[in-house]
């Protein structure tokens, strides 16, 4: 596979998207928060990956890490663009929710809500801790690929996400907030970190 992306195959190529497409924009959600912005993270890793194959070694085993390096730069790029944007949208006026789409859109509206509440505890964390967060726990990237999409050393991906887990562990102390009738955890950092407690193995 990757002599023939690297060679220009476009149906290997198109395999790649197949398999990888997925795992690239849920990278982009978590980074960013943002369901547009993931689209457009996913499209420009492709984008970037074809016009770049001939870098990609021959030797190696899944193209994953690779396209998650990618994703992972264009996310740090839309960030800024995003958190422009999002300022902009505060100051407009919101407008009136139609009674008619409530039910069907609650689940969304939850949706959104936790993720800003994960983006909200995932931006007390610096942006490297984030990554290695992202690549090792939600991706599910090891050490090894981790280090190789960001390209730094298997021990600072260690150091990284040994620190991500402990801030994480210590906000989710402090914002702890009594269980709602239901049970549900509203807290935004106890949300993201959740999926820090999973050991890697």
């Amino acid at each position: 596979m990757r002599r023939r992306v690297r060679e220009g195959d476009r149906e290997a190529f198109a395999q790649l998207y197949e398999e990888f497409a997925r795992a690239v924009y849920n990278h982009g959600l978590r980074l960013t928060g943002d369901w547009s912005a993931a689209e457009e993270i996913m499209s420009e890793t492709f984008l970037t990956a074809w016009r770049t194959r001939a870098r990609v070694h021959e030797d190696g085993g899944s193209l994953l890490p690779w396209l998650l390096g990618i994703a992972t730069h264009k996310a740090d790029n839309a960030g800024r663009a995003l958190r422009r944007r999002r300022l902009f949208l505060a100051r407009q006026p919101q407008p009136p929710v139609e009674e008619d789409f409530a039910l069907r859109t609650v689940g969304r509206i939850d949706d959104a809500r936790r993720l800003r509440a994960v983006q909200a505890a995932l931006g007390r964390l610096r942006r490297q801790e984030r990554e290695v967060l992202a690549l090792c726990v939600w991706s599910g990237l090891d050490y090894r690929q981790t280090a190789e999409a960001l390209g730094i050393a298997v021990g600072t991906v260690r150091s990284r996400l040994s620190r991500a887990r402990r801030k994480l562990a210590h906000l989710a102390e402090e914002d702890r907030e009594p269980p709602t009738p239901r049970g549900e955890m509203t807290s935004a950092a106890a949300i993201a970190a959740l999926p820090v407690r999973e050991e890697l193995t």
